[in-house]
């Protein structure tokens, strides 16, 4: 053989080398990002050769498994209890991609393997298996919530405010996650835009929160010094706010009234004021402390997770600060301020846990085929909102609202609750309303957490309709 060919030759030995080194390279390198293009289908291909992890609930009922096919191929099955939590647990299939844990757990639920373990497993003729996936969720809560909304359309989400687990995630409508397979059941529910059913209402759906809202105007009030429970204000109405008259509910004059009385009756006119003496700076700076204004921090993708915040008319989030933005407004749960009801759940959480917020999670621990645990998911704090003392005060005044004010409805026999009730106007003048509750219980030491809502309910009111399906939801959880 000539020189010039053995040159040749050596050069093509190095182009492949090279070819072959950055081949794999890439694939374990970028394993993750192509698996998680939605239009990459290959990655759910090579999936499949892998036994998919088991998704269970909070008791141990199961919710996914995978089942082996044709050509060793392996298909996800959802057991009947599964649709309760079709949109926390999502989906997985070839051709349709991945929501819910399915798609955030992807990495575990397929073991962590990357590309070049997983030729040398099937070289191996090893059966590849992920892990499995401990969720927080209750069944027998989720099913007392979802008989509670009673096919209303709606949202309920439940928390332990000291460990963030999630305890109910519902959004109505539903779906079966495993209906999702089929092509044309898929495309009916994608363009069901009345019902939305794969839209989990808890942490993509925004609505106005109303008088909910007065919680974290509350919560401002007392930390930042500026105003006590007892501090008086007057709460007549038609007081101008923003230069404009903001009247109370029914146009009920309260006179001069305490903090406390205004949160247990709800009165705009003393909330408006108290947030234009606060200041926007004041309030934005809260806002943000209980979670505003970003996605929240939960084991779920963030594709699904929707900041509540101020929202232009563009669908822009605006800056609290900005001179477009009526605080007075904003204070009691008005104006262009929407929120999911995952965060008004946090609202509720932090003040229940002595004014510090935890990050709500979805996942309890990853577990491996042999249930030793792999990963012990902890708590994980997003910061103090407020002062303990600053907790204290509002959970009183919160524990009368549920005693003697607006959310009588939520009161438990032998549990004291305390809450707020909020009643959002969505259609002027048409009595199309959003009902709020959001609450927690027991006061001394709250175990649980809840924000319900029911979505443009006609004449809804949040102390007549949302106030008892959190009072259910708590009784069954605290029971």
């Amino acid at each position: 053989m000539n020189a010039p060919i053995l040159k040749l030759f050596g050069l093509f030995l190095v182009l492949f080398a090279g070819l072959v080194a950055f081949t794999s390279w890439n694939s374990v390198i970028n394993a993750e990002s192509y698996r998680e293009n939605a239009l990459n289908q290959r990655g759910l291909i090579e999936e499949q050769r892998i036994r998919r992890g088991l998704i269970r609930a909070r008791g141990g009922d199961l919710l996914a498994r995978s089942v082996q096919g044709e050509a060793g191929l392996f298909t996800r099955r959802y057991t009947d209890a599964a649709e309760l939590f079709a949109h926390a647990i999502g989906y997985s299939f070839i051709g349709r991609g991945r929501a819910g844990l399915e798609r955030e757990r992807n990495e575990a639920l397929i073991g962590e393997r990357n590309a070049l373990t997983s030729v040398f497993d099937e070289l191996r003729g090893e059966q590849q298996e992920g892990d499995n996936i401990i969720t927080n969720l209750d069944p027998g809560a989720q099913r007392v919530a979802q008989r509670a909304l009673n096919g209303r359309k709606g949202s309920i989400v439940a928390i332990e405010p000291e460990t963030g687990k999630v305890r109910v995630m519902l959004s109505v409508p539903g779906y079966d996650p495993g209906d999702v397979r089929d092509n044309a059941t898929f495309r009916r529910l994608n363009s069901d835009e009345d019902n939305a059913p794969l839209v989990n209402r808890a942490t993509q759906s925004t609505y106005p929160p109303g008088s909910t809202f007065k919680v974290v105007t509350a919560a401002a009030a007392l930390d930042s010094g500026r105003f006590t429970p007892d501090s008086t204000v007057n709460g007549d109405s038609g007081k101008p706010i923003s230069g404009v008259p903001l009247a109370n509910f029914g146009g009920k004059d309260f006179g001069s009234i305490t903090l406390t009385t205004a949160l247990t009756n709800s009165v705009n006119t003393v909330w408006g004021q108290v947030a234009e003496q606060l200041g926007k700076e004041t309030m934005d700076q809260y806002m943000e402390r209980f979670g505003f204004n970003a996605e929240p921090p939960m084991d779920y993708p963030k594709q699904q997770l929707v900041p509540s915040g101020i929202y232009a008319e563009d669908g822009e989030l605006l800056d609290v600060e900005s001179q477009a933005v009526d605080i007075g407004r904003v204070a009691i749960g008005q104006e262009r301020l929407l929120v999911t009801p995952l965060q008004m759940a946090m609202v509720a959480a932090a003040v229940a846990n002595g004014g510090e917020l935890i990050q709500p999670r979805l996942t309890d621990r990853i577990v491996d085929r042999d249930g030793r645990t792999i990963e012990e998911i902890e708590p994980e704090s997003m910061g103090r909102v407020m002062k303990r003392s600053t907790a204290a005060q509002l959970t009183a005044m919160m524990g009368r609202v549920v005693e003697e004010g607006t959310g009588t409805a939520a009161a438990l026999s032998g549990i004291d609750v305390a809450g707020k009730t909020g009643t959002a106007e969505i259609v002027a003048e048409t009595d199309v309303n959003q009902p709020w509750f959001i609450g927690f219980a027991p006061q001394g030491g709250p175990e649980i957490a809840i924000a319900a809502t029911i979505e443009r309910q006609q004449g809804g009111q949040g102390g007549v309709d949302a106030a008892p399906i959190a009072k259910a939801v708590l009784q069954e959880l605290l029971g």
